[in-house]
Parts: C-alpha cells; structure tokens; sequence
C-alpha cells in the first residue's frame, strides 16, 4: 500500500527543511511518542479507528456481502460501504476549515498489517494533488505519483495472492 504513495512522500521529502531521514527520526524518539499517546484525537485516528474499523469491515461486511454477490464482488464492494462510512471526515473538514467542499469531494485477514497500513493512511490522508501542480518540482513528484499506481498495479495480485504467504515448513 506504501507504495501508492510514492508521490505524496517524494513531496514530503523535497518540502522537509532538514531532510525527510531527520523527521522520520524525530517522529521515532520517545518524548514525540509520549505526546502523541497521550493526544485522543492522534490515538482515535492512528490505533482505534484502524483496527476496530478493519476488524469490523473484514468481519461482518465480507461475510455479509459473499452469499449476495460471490466472494469475488464482495471485495470489491466492499469499500463503497467503508467509503460512505467516512462521509463524516468530510464534516471534521469542514468544521475545522481545512479545506473547501470541493477540494474534500475530489480528494474523498490478519489484522496487523491492515491495521498499519489503514493507519499510515490515515496519517497520509488523500494525495493532496491541486498542490503538486502548483509546486516547483511538479515534474519529479508527478512522476513519482505515477510511479506509485503503476507499482501499486502490478504488485496488487502478486502481494494478495494467498499462495505467496503459505508456509513451507
């Protein structure tokens, strides 16, 4: 999933003043850590929002969806019910006067590893891509952007194949 967002950390890591490595450190050390833990709205977004909407959505929407569509259109459909499900970021947004409507509405297993991966998006949040056309080094970060989907196509079958994670023993 990481790799999807190849464009948006390729324009973190130009805009960073000291250097990506440096922040990427900075978030690491414990004082950031003790801060963030003890924030309600870091730890709703980053710990429970991600394994208890994982754990619902892969629990009880699948299951539900299997016998009225096949296994197949049931993954597909799937993210429409968690998508109108977050309808209510859009009203956070708004409240908080973070972006306008329309720039909202254009940017609208195991569990570990769902669970940090819906984690890290929430922490990316939807590309913001109004600001790449804009920003002086566009033609790096949009290639950067398109690198990211193109890899994240091509990887997508190959990583979510069950057989690729059996275990020999």
């Amino acid at each position: 999933m990481m790799v999807l967002f190849l464009g948006p950390l390729t324009q973190l890591a130009v805009e960073s003043p000291r250097g990506l490595f440096h922040d990427v450190k900075a978030g690491l050390n414990c004082q950031s850590w003790s801060k963030r833990v003890k924030d309600l709205k870091w730890l709703r977004n980053h710990v429970v929002a991600p394994l208890t909407e994982e754990f619902v959505f892969r629990a009880c929407i699948i299951p539900m969806l299997v016998p009225c569509t096949g296994p197949t259109s049931a993954i597909f459909i799937s993210p429409l019910f968690f998508g109108v499900a977050h309808f209510h970021h859009i009203i956070e947004q708004l409240r908080f006067g973070q972006d306008t409507v329309f720039d909202i509405l254009i940017c609208a297993g195991h569990l570990v590893g769902p669970v940090l991966c819906h984690s890290f998006c929430n922490r990316m949040g939807f590309p913001a891509i109004g600001s790449v056309l804009e920003h002086p080094q566009k033609s790096l970060i949009l290639l950067f952007y398109q690198l990211g989907v193109l890899l994240f196509f091509i990887l997508l079958f190959p990583f979510t194949d069950p057989t690729f994670y059996v275990q020999s023993w």
